[in-house]
This record gives C-alpha cells, structure tokens and sequence, in this order.
C-alpha cells in the first residue's frame, strides 16, 4: 500500500514536486494553462494570499490543491455570470470568510486512490479553519471527465449558487460555482463517521469543535 502524505509547499524542493502535477495534469492533459510554473509563485512562502498544497504517494508527486484567500466574489462581466434566484453575493461576502478551493488535481495514475484526494483536502481545510475562515467558493467544470461536481454537491455538501462562461482557464466548458458551509459540512459527515469523515478530520477534530464552537 502507498505511504500517503500531504503538506504544505512552503520550499523550492516542494514547488517543484508541484509544479511536475500542474504540468503534466493542466498543461500537458487538460491543456487549460500555458505555462506551468507561472502558477506556482517563487515567492511562494511570502505570498500569503495563497497555499498551496502537495500529495505524494511513496515520496513522489501525486497530486495538488490551491487556496485563495478572501477571494473577490465579484467576477468581471466577460464571465458572464448567472447567479441562482435570492443569491446577493455582496450580503454573503460581508457575513461570511471566505477561502476560494481550485487548482485541484491529482495525477492519472493516482486517480483511483481516493486517499490522496482525502489527504489533500483534509490538509487543506485544517488550515482554513485554523485561520478562522466559514466558507469555500469553488467552480468546476459542467461535463468535465473528472469533474468532482456530485461528489462536491452530494456528499460533501455543497450548494451551487450559479454559473459562468468564461475564466482565467483556457476551457469552453460552463463553470459551476459551488460555496461549501464548512460547519454545516462537518456535522453533517460527523453523523455518518463514514471514511470520508475520518480520511478529512482524524486527529484534528477537537481542534475543529472549539473553533467551530468559538
């Protein structure tokens, strides 16, 4: 079985293990990017608007996962944007901290191990809530062959609130755009205490109850 580990990319060895995922999954298979290491600043340890987030399996590169910190929830007019009934993006920026997940892939040949996938967003949302941030925002693609869009909507919980056209990524696919409540998220998997549960909060979940409570 693979040794699975996920860390933060916080040094030049680290950026480099990441920067081999963007390449070979967004620019090389996906063809979404460019340029690769433009994704990855070499300030990365300065940058603090960003996190980035590294898995590998047996110490090789699996797979990756951007954070964006207080993200602008306007988006320009060119994305043509469609926003659900009711949605008031400006009333949910002002009452809610909000961390935007994307840049998520894993590897071709790490795909059906679902652990990494865990590993990563585990990682990912204890420094999110450690911070003191309530939401996720993300969009996937509509029809994409590995969107994650049921598994985000079905069992992680998320709501889809609307649509766009166009991005920053080079896709003609329609983007969903999904927020995440993050305490509504974890009571509801801390009723099932399924592997989901425990692949995303093991060892951390009584600091996850005080801030949630806090």
């Amino acid at each position: 079985m693979a040794r699975i580990k996920a860390y933060k990319v916080d040094s030049d060895e680290t950026r480099k293990l990441a920067l081999h995922v963007v390449e070979e999954v967004y620019l090389k298979e996906k063809k979404w990017i460019q340029q690769a290491d433009k994704e990855l600043s070499l300030n990365i340890c300065q940058d603090g608007r960003y996190s980035w987030f590294l898995a590998t399996a047996n110490d090789k590169p699996a797979g990756v996962l951007r954070l964006f910190y207080d993200p602008p929830l306007t988006l320009p007019e060119e994305y043509q944007v469609t926003l659900r009934e009711g949605i008031d993006l400006s009333k949910i920026n002002a009452n809610h901290k909000f961390v935007e997940i994307g840049r998520f892939m894993i590897l071709p040949e790490y795909r059906h191990k679902y652990h990494i996938a865990l590993r990563l967003m585990g990682t990912a949302v204890r420094e999110v809530v450690e911070k003191g941030y309530t939401h996720f925002i993300t969009d996937v693609f509509e029809g994409e062959p590995h969107s994650p869009l049921k598994f985000h909507t079905t069992i992680l919980g998320f709501e889809v609130i609307g649509s766009h056209l166009h991005g920053e990524l080079n896709c003609s696919l329609t983007r969903i755009i999904l927020v995440l409540d993050i305490a509504k998220a974890y009571q509801r998997l801390k009723e099932r205490r399924n592997r989901l549960y425990h692949g995303l909060f093991s060892g951390w979940q009584d600091i996850l109850e005080k801030k949630l409570a806090a």
